[in-house]
């Protein structure tokens, strides 16, 4: 079934003139797949360009299929901007055969290879916007690829584009700053699944994911039981479920905590894999980015 809808896709971009024509505003149309991608280039370019995402609020990348309704957007868009690092797993292969046709930018690209977190050959973790000074490393590639070949329109946005890095770079000194009031032996982060690894390297955390980097990834009893013994040797207070994965796994470790007699309690909602509606806090990637924060410390500390 996806080999058809990957050909379908595939044919439809190819011929994107009879499906979605481009529009003739005088702009330059960007495509992310994920809602931080979007909104870091929405925060660093002007209105020469016009950012969209492919994959809505609360919606899991790990999971993400591109459907026949997303080749509208697909074709129309002049570039298309992805995390790369297997993070969008089941469009691979459609993101390889659009490259074909126009420009296609991987966030991690930006990202020396001796920075990524390896997990196997050749496998690297792709959560690299938790740690907000290598994720500005990916931003600069884009910007610098858009340089290269819109040098007019990258330079109106110059200004608003490093001023979104000075941003960054205030929120990079603040989690450390913040994370620092939490006790060092109580910098243990147990969530849903290991998104956090970036997060833990670049903030001095130990972090725990009860599921492998991807929630594609299953969990049974022995992961359960290994999370268990954990949280009751270090006596953590609180473990954390994620937005963009059931809460019933996370509940699950507390719950059998609690049934052998240990004590530990949900600190709250993070969000690793996507970001909250537009209107709440949590909408952008900055808002998404001090709301883990504060959970995490006024949880732990």
């Amino acid at each position: 079934m996806m080999q058809i809808i990957v050909l379908t896709i595939f044919i439809a971009v190819t011929f994107y003139g009879c499906v979605s024509p481009k529009k003739n505003d005088g702009k330059i149309h960007v495509l992310a797949t994920t809602g931080i991608i979007a909104d870091i280039l929405s925060n660093s370019l002007d209105s020469s360009f016009v950012v969209e995402s492919l994959m809505g609020p609360g919606v899991d990348p790990h999971l993400y299929k591109a459907s026949a309704k997303d080749v509208g957007l697909l074709s129309s868009a002049d570039i298309i901007v992805y995390n790369g690092l297997h993070l969008e797993g089941k469009m691979t292969e459609i993101l390889k055969k659009v490259g074909r046709h126009k420009m296609v930018i991987a966030v991690s690209d930006g990202i020396p290879e001796s920075s990524l977190m390896s997990l196997a050959e050749d496998i690297h973790d792709p959560h690299i916007w938790f740690d907000i000074s290598l994720y500005s490393k990916g931003l600069q590639h884009i910007y610098m690829t858009l340089n290269r070949h819109y040098p007019i329109q990258a330079k109106s946005s110059r200004n608003k584009y490093e001023k979104y890095l000075k941003k960054l770079n205030d929120m990079h000194v603040w989690t450390k700053q913040r994370i620092e009031l939490i006790p060092a032996k109580q910098r243990i982060l147990i969530t849903a699944h290991d998104a956090f690894g970036y997060f833990g390297r670049a903030y001095g955390m130990r972090v725990v994911g009860l599921q492998g980097i991807s929630t594609v990834a299953e969990f049974g009893i022995q992961d359960i039981m290994r999370l268990s013994a954990l949280i009751k040797q270090y006596s953590i207070r609180s473990i954390f479920i994620e937005s963009s994965v059931p809460k019933r796994s996370i509940e699950s470790v507390m719950y059998n905590v609690q049934a052998s007699g240990g004590s530990v309690c949900i600190g709250g909602q993070l969000f690793s894999d996507a970001l909250d509606s537009k209107s709440k806090k949590a909408g952008t990637y900055l808002g998404m980015l001090e709301s883990n924060v504060q959970t995490i410390v006024s949880s732990l500390k």
